[in-house]
């Protein structure tokens, strides 16, 4: 799904670092400041401790979201990406690009190929990226324009499910409320041009020049099922007593999966 070769050509400087910093948090949340026992104990895990997953993260995307079943409520949503393979990537999506910012959620994103593996109900959670894309309103900041538009080309063909699971945007300043789905926008007049504008003052970007820059990008009609809520409900979740559904979800216990054998070591 992802060349690395995009980011042997930009990200040789770390891509989370360049074009960050710039987009504090919507919220300050209560607690007291941190104790010195607790920065020193910080500090001290911050050199001691390997974070390999932490560590894989190597894409940063910035983009717009707004909730399945209200189009108007968009928010900007920072990407904080691994990928796991040419089929999947996963990102943690925070409401900032900077040390003050909260986890607002996550993403994964999949490969058409996988998209189209999907069953007919699982489709109605994910939405394409082609839009988004070609209409300039998702950025990779901080990489040279050669290299993110071939990034971009990659992303054109992929699908997202999406859950915000802190609604920092409408003033939450604990992460309260169940997880809601996110939609992403498929087509013009959607978003609040002045949350684009916003967004290119910060970063100093200019999304038209992108949708420009972008115009030869080919993208494929969304797969069928895709971006529900524009043919059919909207939907979102709901707390109540537990689904057959979501029991079947929940019935392996710790005894039911084996530990995987390692591979092989080769010479």
């Amino acid at each position: 799904m992802f060349v690395r070769t995009c980011f042997l050509m930009g990200l040789a400087v770390s891509s989370i670092s360049c074009g960050g910093k710039n987009t504090t948090s919507y919220v300050n949340s209560p607690g007291n400041p941190e104790f010195g026992k607790t920065k020193i104990l910080e500090s001290g895990t911050g050199v001691l401790q390997s974070k390999p997953p932490v560590q894989a993260i190597n894409v940063y995307m910035d983009g717009f979201h707004f909730y399945s079943g209200n189009v108007n409520a968009q928010m900007e949503a920072h990407h904080y990406c691994s990928v796991i393979n040419e089929d999947l990537t996963q990102c943690i999506i925070f409401d900032g690009n900077d040390k003050t910012s909260k986890l607002m959620g996550v993403e994964y994103i999949i490969s058409r190929n996988a998209f189209q593996t999907l069953s007919a109900e699982e489709r109605k959670l994910w939405h394409s990226h082609a839009y988004e894309v070609k209409s300039g309103e998702l950025i990779a900041p901080g990489i040279p324009r050669a290299a993110e538009h071939a990034f971009m080309e990659k992303i054109a063909s992929t699908y997202g499910k999406t859950w915000h699971t802190w609604n920092t945007d409408g003033g939450r300043t604990l992460p309260t409320g169940h997880p809601l789905l996110m939609m992403g926008f498929t087509a013009d007049g959607q978003i609040n041009q002045e949350l684009v504008a916003d967004r290119d003052r910060r970063f100093k970007v200019s999304t038209e020049q992108k949708k420009q820059n972008r115009s030869d990008i080919q993208a494929a009609p969304a797969v069928a099922g895709a971006n529900a809520w524009e043919s059919g409900p909207a939907l979102q979740l709901s707390l109540g007593p537990v689904t057959k559904e979501a029991r079947e979800a929940m019935k392996r216990d710790h005894r039911a999966s084996e530990p995987q054998p390692k591979a092989a070591a080769t010479r």
